[in-house]
């Protein structure tokens, strides 16, 4: 028997395990790639454009003066309000009672004294045309323009001359004043769209960040697995 046969194989030395190197990593030729973490997409915000100003309208004043109506703004006797501190205005034709009520009176007790032989004819016609002339004044009287402000006390304005006519003023600062109140809604409703859509859009990112960050991990740990 050969002693060389008996004898034990000798120990192999132990070797380190071979680092894996970058190289290692990068996909061969035959295997397949690993896909990379898409990056975050998301459809733009649709840009809201800003609502054009306001165009200019003539100034209407009234025939005598006393009331100028311009884009944005109503004088009134000297006093200017701006329209959008208005909510709306009215014209109100006013009787003055207390000379209404003494022409009447006066007109009636004249003709009872004159019908009693109590006045002669001549102070008889004068004390009908003088109370008639009460009478008419009052019964004629004023127009009363009320104008309506947002949160404070309303401001009235006496205004002479024919009911008509300040009638269709005010109805023209009655339209101007909802034509700027118009629009002041569109802006605040346009501000407010845009504010909502900022929101969406940070909640989308912050949503596809997580859920990049996720899949960032998951990649990592499946690359570990493979190396181990």
């Amino acid at each position: 028997m050969n002693p060389f046969e008996a004898q034990p194989p000798a120990d192999q030395p132990k070797e380190a395990p071979e680092q894996p190197s970058g190289a290692s990593l990068l996909p061969t030729p035959g295997s397949a790639a690993v896909p990379a973490p898409a990056a975050p997409h998301y459809q733009p915000a649709p840009l809201i454009e800003p609502l054009p100003e306001l165009p200019p309208l003539p100034e209407v004043r009234s025939d005598d003066g006393r009331v100028v109506l311009s884009g944005s703004t109503v004088t009134v006797q000297g006093q200017q309000f701006s329209l959008r501190e208005l909510e709306r205005a009215e014209i109100t034709p006013v009787k003055w009672i207390l000379w209404y009520l003494l022409g009447g009176l006066g007109l009636a007790f004249v003709m009872i004294a004159f019908l009693q032989n109590q006045l002669r004819t001549g102070p008889a016609m004068l004390g009908m045309v003088a109370t008639a002339l009460l009478l008419a004044y009052g019964h004629r009287g004023t127009n009363r323009l009320r104008l309506h402000r947002l949160g404070r006390e309303m401001v009235n304005f006496a205004l002479p001359g024919d009911t008509a006519p300040w009638l269709r003023l005010t109805a023209e600062l009655n339209r101007r004043i909802y034509r700027v109140h118009d629009y002041d809604a569109r802006v605040a409703a346009a501000a407010l769209a845009a504010h909502d859509e900022a929101v969406r859009l940070a909640a989308q990112l912050a949503a596809e960040a997580a859920a990049l960050a996720d899949q960032t991990q998951a990649q990592a740990a499946t690359d570990e697995n493979d190396q181990c």
